[in-house]
């Protein structure tokens, strides 16, 4: 996330790729509106949670969370990691890594140390669950310093980063060379990723956070191919081969496991009558299914995006692109915003769902306007 295509480019790139600043910015509301979901109906653990109970809020939340987890934070490894190769050749492994520090390391530290532990205080201190006290009171009585939140994914890019800067001290890479894969390869490897992660959920189940580091271990399988999977792609200049008929084959199957697929997981649960956790722990049938559908799909939505981006998204947008410099920003912030807001209308006495379609949209709009302020901050502005 933190390199643009400003910075530098994908490895014999040709021509603009001005399609991967958008995609960054729909990831980046994604983000935002995943957030949101979880707030208030979807599943999931949020600085602030205001859950409703009405099954038909609770259900297309769930399917939206889902399938936004099975492939955006994978994409934004993939993304981060196609301009690397690149970006180490330019500016020499010392440079590298001094600014892959300072770019990464400088947020992580901040956002710890300073962003939250006040977003942990509103949720305190405005809710109406404890008597209100000061900020200097609540830090008086703070323990969680290390507490990388939504940054988790910038510390574990960060690792990914060094551990190939360090490979690369030893081995070079640019002899890397893999034909752009096939629909049916990118299905097969999709499967046998997802039979991996089911392997890693039996001791690793969705949802089991590695404190104080924020990583969800069973999700990373994923992560780490995807990361992989970019400087592959880098190198193998799948940029240049990605083509408008392999993303609408791959866009025909998303739908489809999405709008089919995703409606069986309630049918069969019903039918058959088992805890919902099997879905998210290994070792049961209904976790290697979910576990590979959900590969499926991400790998299905990813590719679709790249190769359908290429031909109908890669036109200029002076828009777009203020909005694309702004994505890392918003990303650190957006907790800010949402929990805020969130906050702030905790006693309206309006169903959760209702405060979901109110919110959500003000959270991406006050996100992004923040991210303006935050990269026009002189020094700031070198680092996100």
């Amino acid at each position: 996330m933190p390199e643009t295509k400003s910075d530098i480019t994908p490895e014999h790139s040709k021509g603009k790729i001005i399609y991967i600043d958008h995609l960054k910015v729909v990831l980046t509301v994604l983000v935002i509106l995943h957030h949101a979901a979880i707030t208030y109906g979807a599943p999931g653990n949020w600085y602030f949670n205001e859950k409703t109970k009405l099954l038909g809020a609770i259900v297309p939340m769930t399917a939206f969370v889902a399938v936004n987890q099975a492939f955006f934070m994978g994409f934004f490894f993939f993304l981060s990691a196609l301009f690397i190769p690149s970006s180490y050749d330019k500016k020499g492994p010392a440079k590298f890594i001094t600014d892959r520090l300072l770019r990464l390391g400088l947020p992580l530290v901040f956002y710890s140390l300073v962003l939250s532990p006040f977003l942990s205080f509103m949720n305190y201190n405005y809710t109406g669950t404890h008597s209100r006290i000061t900020y200097l009171q609540y830090l008086g009585g703070f323990d969680s310093w290390i507490d990388f939140g939504v940054l988790w994914f910038v510390l574990a890019l960060l690792l990914f980063t060094m551990v190939y800067a360090v490979f690369r001290l030893f081995v070079g890479d640019r002899g890397i060379s893999k034909s752009m894969p096939s629909v049916t390869k990118i299905l097969t490897f999709a499967v046998c990723v997802g039979v991996i992660s089911y392997g890693v959920r039996i001791v690793f189940p969705v949802g089991w956070v590695l404190k104080p580091l924020g990583f969800q271990l069973g999700h990373f399988t994923q992560y780490i191919v995807m990361f992989t999977l970019g400087l592959v792609a880098s190198r193998s200049k799948w940029i240049n081969g990605a083509d408008y008929s392999t993303g609408k084959t791959m866009r025909t199957v998303a739908l489809c496991l999405v709008f089919i697929g995703f409606p069986l997981f309630f049918v069969v649960r019903q039918l058959v009558g088992f805890p919902v956790e099997y879905y998210n722990v290994g070792g049961h049938w209904q976790s290697l299914w979910y576990a590979v559908w959900e590969q499926l799909v991400g790998l299905s939505i990813v590719t679709a995006l790249l190769c359908i981006g290429k031909t109908r998204w890669n036109r200029p947008s002076a828009f777009l692109s203020l909005l694309s410099r702004t994505s890392f920003a918003v990303y650190i912030f957006h907790p800010l915003i949402l929990i805020g807001l969130s906050v702030a209308l905790h006693s309206w006495a309006i169903e959760p769902a209702l405060k979901f379609l109110v919110v959500a949209p003000l959270a991406v709009a006050g996100s992004f306007l923040l991210g303006l302020l935050v990269v026009r901050i002189p020094g700031v502005n070198r680092v996100v």
